[in-house]
């Protein structure tokens, strides 16, 4: 798996909502860059778990569908006579 990266954009976002956590539970000012390092961090140590579990949660949905769609495809089925 390749590393998880953000736009611009994304991470900006992202920044201010860990400073608003940081300030708003923990009492405490962040800067922009330590957020950043953190952001980095969370997506290095434990972006993968997060991922697998949407490969995962994904799968189980593939599968659902697959299934529905045999039950489509065995009621197209005609009666042999």
């Amino acid at each position: 798996m390749k590393d998880i990266e953000f736009s611009r954009e994304q991470k900006e976002r992202m920044v201010g909502k860990i400073k608003t956590y940081f300030q708003d539970e923990l009492q405490q000012d962040i800067g922009g860059f330590e957020a950043e390092f953190l952001i980095d961090f969370f997506a290095k140590e434990l972006g993968p778990s997060f991922y697998n579990r949407g490969i995962f949660d994904a799968q189980q949905v593939f599968n659902e569908k697959l299934e529905e769609a045999g039950y489509v495809i065995q009621e197209l089925e005609q009666p042999e006579g």
